[in-house]
């Protein structure tokens, strides 16, 4: 049996424009571009046979797919997507130290060292242990077409463990507001087809962000 899985990141929130680091721990709504970004989306997707929507437990996830969800699609939400907690450095705009220290935390991730995070923080092998747990759900759920909505360095993690790719490789995966990763699996395989896609914002006439 093949399934169809659309993942997409959340659309645009203040803190996102402002450069203040969110990750799990900050539960920001989406801004006035942010909900048009998820607008976009639902006018350009809407046609397709969603069987079930997939979110973390933030509202800035929730707000991105709204409008598949007031449709009466099941929807169910998943700390497991939760974006990966920065400790210390959440709800801080930031600045050129925390750069360097966000920037030795992710250099160490390259390495190998995947134990590695910051003050506070969660490390990128605790995330993918728990995105490991989700993609474990994701074969075993039964619709045929899902819809899933997660955070940027989530996703980042994500696709690598999907694709069967060291950690390393996070940083190839890009992750703009609302974009789209589209993917089919069969015989136990995950198979993408576009990556981070941002089509629907270019019919609305939206800049890509």
């Amino acid at each position: 049996m093949q399934k169809d899985i659309y993942i997409i990141r959340h659309g645009e929130t203040d803190y996102n424009r402002m450069g203040i680091v969110q990750g799990q721990g900050v539960d920001t709504s989406l801004n006035d571009l942010g909900r048009r970004q998820a607008r976009a989306f639902y006018e350009h997707y809407k046609s397709i046979d969603f069987e079930a929507v997939l979110t973390s437990r933030l509202r800035r996830t929730h707000e991105t797919v709204q409008s598949f969800i007031e449709l009466g699609l099941p929807w169910q939400q998943f700390a497991d997507i939760n974006e990966i907690a920065w400790g210390d450095h959440e709800g801080k705009k930031s600045t050129p130290a925390m750069m360097q220290q966000y920037r030795l935390i992710t250099d160490e991730w390259k390495k190998g060292n995947f134990h590695a995070s910051l003050e506070g923080a969660e490390s990128a092998a605790s995330l993918a242990e728990r995105l490991s747990r989700f993609i474990e759900h994701l074969r075993e759920r039964p619709e045929n077409t899902i819809l899933v909505c997660s955070h940027g360095r989530a996703m980042r993690c994500l696709m690598c463990l999907l694709q069967e790719q060291p950690l390393q490789n996070m940083d190839n995966y890009h992750h703009s507001n609302t974009g789209l990763y589209q993917m089919t699996y069969q015989d136990d395989n995950f198979h993408f087809l576009v990556e981070n896609d941002l089509s629907h914002l270019e019919y609305a006439g939206l800049k890509p962000a």
